[in-house]
């Protein structure tokens, strides 16, 4: 018994060692100036292609926040992380409703990662669910919200982020899928890319999912109620018209009631339609050039 307890206890440090040594490393605060290489994400996919026999590589182009098109931006918030801005890296609130779906569905379906949470695994962990994984992630994303603004944790959350099979980074994913770059996304091109963030694989942006379709429809409907997209005028003007009824004693206001009168009549257009001029004034002022 006392072998078996020695070895439990023998297992439990490791992993607290195997755990702990993320309070130390790897360096965060090199992020502040310096851009991510190849991820740990990125190196967990060319491992799984090597593992199929898949000869693919990875497809990043770097860009910086100012040339990506701000309705993505806007996109991405409202998809990953609403309360980006607030929390200091992890949304309670958000993970409270996460875990009474997924009592009520029955099974893990749900999931609260704040884009700094998503930006800590794909940096330095892999997509495995694993509880200790979780506890590194959670440690990370303590780091990562003390050392790099909310400005450059989105920065590189952007130009890493998975979007397709291969695909890494936003200019990637626009050049792909839209032939344009990050800067030139319109905001129902970045709602759906926003909208394959939580399986790019699965439901890639351009594809005929219904759950991609119907989730960038709900963002673009955010956006838009926000007053973060104004519709064009052509959507405006093709849109159908909502029926109006129109009270039968409503006049216009600062109209009189016999000009609407004679508007209503045939021949009113033959008519006048405004009063005569006043009379002019001959009073003392007349001449007197005021």
């Amino acid at each position: 018994m006392k072998f078996l307890r020695n070895i439990v206890l023998f297992i439990l440090l490791l992993l607290a060692v195997d755990v702990g040594r993320y309070f130390f490393v790897p360096d965060v605060s090199r992020l502040v100036h310096t851009n991510p290489g190849k991820t740990a994400f990125m190196e967990y996919r060319e491992a799984e292609w090597r593992s199929e026999g898949r000869d693919k590589t990875i497809e990043q182009r770097w860009v910086p926040l100012k040339r990506v098109s701000p309705s993505l931006i806007k996109a991405v918030l409202i998809s990953e992380d609403n309360n980006f801005w607030h929390h200091e890296g992890f949304d309670f609130e958000a993970m409270e409703g996460a875990i009474e779906k997924n009592i009520k569905a029955g099974e893990f379906k749900f999931g609260a990662s704040t884009i700094s949470q998503q930006l800590a695994k794909n940096l330095y962990l892999s997509p495995s669910k694993n509880p200790l994984r979780k506890i590194k992630e959670a440690i990370l994303t303590w780091r990562i919200e003390q050392t790099l603004s909310k400005r450059r944790i989105l920065e590189i959350y952007v130009n890493v982020a998975e979007w397709g099979d291969g695909i890494f980074g936003i200019e990637a994913a626009a050049r792909h899928y839209y032939g344009v770059r990050a800067s030139q996304l319109t905001a129902s091109q970045s709602a759906r890319l926003a909208a394959a963030l939580p399986n790019p694989i699965l439901y890639p942006p351009t594809g005929s999912s219904r759950f991609v379709k119907a989730r960038a429809k709900h963002i673009y409907a955010i956006m838009v109620r926000r007053g973060l997209v104004v519709p064009d005028y052509s959507e405006v003007m093709t849109a159908p018209d909502a029926p109006v009824v129109q009270p039968p004693d409503s006049i216009v206001v600062g109209v009189p009631e016999q000009l609407i009168h004679q508007a209503s009549q045939p021949d009113s257009i033959k008519q006048e339609s405004t009063p005569e001029p006043a009379a002019e004034d001959t009073s003392e002022n007349t001449q007197s050039g005021k």
